[in-house]
């Protein structure tokens, strides 16, 4: 007769996990901070206006009217 099945809450789970599998849980858990970085670091990117470069690769033609006019860089 097999085991009867326990429930198990989501904190037993995860420190079963470390016993069992240090490796992966700690590769996990590197992985999400990485990848919370990498989002912070693409929204400041987006936010200080990150491809508005000194130095272009390729010319860009605006008209006057254009809304990108203003952020220019003046240096």
């Amino acid at each position: 007769m097999a085991a009867p099945a326990t429930r198990r809450t989501i904190g037993q789970l995860f420190q079963q996990g470390w016993h069992e599998i240090p490796e992966v849980m700690a590769s996990s858990c590197l992985a999400i901070v990485g990848i919370g970085l990498g989002a912070l670091g693409v929204y400041n990117y987006n936010k200080r206006d990150g491809d508005n470069k000194r130095y272009k690769q390729v010319y860009l033609i605006m008209r006057p009217d254009d809304p990108r006019v203003a952020k220019i860089r003046k240096d």
